[in-house]
């Protein structure tokens, strides 16, 4: 017992050490020019030991700056749990030299099993937040706080993962066997419209499944710096793929259930993908009906959403995602993690436009990282402050029979 609880504090000295380093943000560019020149393995190991401890342990410590009662919940305490395992097998690497013949084979196994187990992150962490909600209601200022928190959790989550893809594609066995013309997860000359229209075919399957119709798509480029010519990115087709087929059943499902008792038939899906000297901006229109201009935060918000909400089965060999309304915030995380940005525009009673802003130049596109330090400390500790505009009262005042000098 003495040497468990021993361990157990050697883990933690080094979760506080590693902490003091800020993450290394790198450019889509960088990952490029490594994979496609000088992809050696030997250099990325060295990297990488050191790179995901640090990730991994500024977000673990950032953990421990929740409300004590939404830390207690069986699954944050489970997603805690996974963190400090992969911490933990990561630390065996601290000091084991590159030149074992077993090292980078073994490495490359521990990567796979860690990002394996951290594959139900997202819905594991939305359930316990659904645990917290059920036992102690809703506040304001926790919600603050944990919206805080999970964009930055679920950021360090897409950046871990994206160093563990390029790693194992790169140097693993089926080394870009499925897409030879991709550097790790990244497509050199990733054609935007393609994409689009992938997306778009997998959100219109899941529609007609549902609903047994969908609306169709018009699409179409505008291309300022080639005119004419197909607009291509340095992206990960992923990451795109994932912010596009989100924003397509939204769009789908608000179409359908609008027109559906209407004999005019469906109106189509618009898609406009523009590309300009320093944003390449995908836009996805529809006519659904819109959202009321009050409710357009809450749709980014994780603790307002209104979907039913599903239970996680550990009988089940796959986690409901759908249903925790994490679609839209985590597609917008997606979209800052190299620079970009999504934003919704929308006009109630008639339709809503989303906007997807990526940046064109691959050397601008750096990955956007939560750092553990004094500010993010202090963010947890401020209380929330008196609003400081008027509100409306809920008896307001008969100013033709109101006395000043009352």
């Amino acid at each position: 017992m003495k040497l468990f609880n021993y361990l157990l504090k050697d883990v933690r000295q080094k979760i506080e050490y590693y902490s003091r380093f800020s993450p290394s943000p790198m450019s889509i560019k960088q990952f490029l020019d490594f994979g496609r020149e000088n992809a050696c393995e030997k250099t990325s190991y060295m990297f990488l030991r050191k790179e995901l401890a640090v990730r991994l342990a500024n977000t673990m410590r950032e953990v421990t700056l929740l409300p004590a009662n939404l830390q207690s919940q069986p699954s944050v305490k489970l997603v805690e749990s996974w963190y400090s395992h992969s911490f933990e097998e990561l630390l065996e690497y601290e000091t084991r030299s590159p030149e074992d013949p077993h090292t980078f084979n073994d490495f490359l196994e521990i990567l796979i099993k860690i990002r394996n187990r951290h594959n139900d992150v997202v819905p594991t962490m939305a359930q316990g937040v659904i645990e917290y909600k059920e036992k102690f209601g809703f506040d304001p200022f926790i919600s603050s706080n944990v919206q805080y928190f999970l964009d930055r959790f679920y950021t360090n989550r897409i950046s871990f993962r994206m160093l563990i893809n390029q790693h194992t594609l790169l140097f693993g066995d089926a080394a870009c066997l499925a897409q030879p013309k991709h550097i790790g997860s990244i497509d050199p000359a990733c054609n935007v419209a393609e994409v689009v229209t992938d997306a778009y075919e997998t959100a219109k399957m899941l529609c007609e499944q549902y609903y047994m119709t969908a609306p169709e798509l018009k699409i179409g480029e505008f291309n300022s710096k080639a005119p004419k010519k197909p607009i291509q990115v340095v992206y990960v087709p992923s990451h795109l793929f994932h912010m596009l087929f989100e924003l397509f059943k939204n769009s789908m499902r608000a179409t359908v259930e609008l027109y559906e008792n209407s004999s005019e038939g469906l109106p189509p899906v618009k898609a406009m993908v523009t590309l300009g000297k320093e944003d390449l901006s995908v836009k996805i229109s529809d006519k659904g009906g819109g959202v009321p201009l009050r409710k357009i935060d809450r749709l980014f918000n994780y603790m307002y959403s209104t979907a039913p909400t599903p239970r996680l089965d550990p009988s089940q060999t796959t986690v409901p995602l759908a249903g925790f309304g994490y679609g839209l915030p985590i597609s917008r995380l997606y979209a800052r993690y190299f620079q970009g940005d999504l934003n919704l525009y929308s006009i109630e009673g008639f339709g809503t436009d989303a906007v997807i802003h990526l940046k064109a130049l691959s050397s601008e596109s750096f990955e956007r990282l939560p750092v553990f330090n004094k500010s993010a400390w202090r963010h947890y500790q401020t209380g929330p402050e008196a609003d400081d505009w008027s509100n409306p009262s809920s008896d307001p005042r008969d100013a033709s029979t109101y006395n000043a000098n009352r």
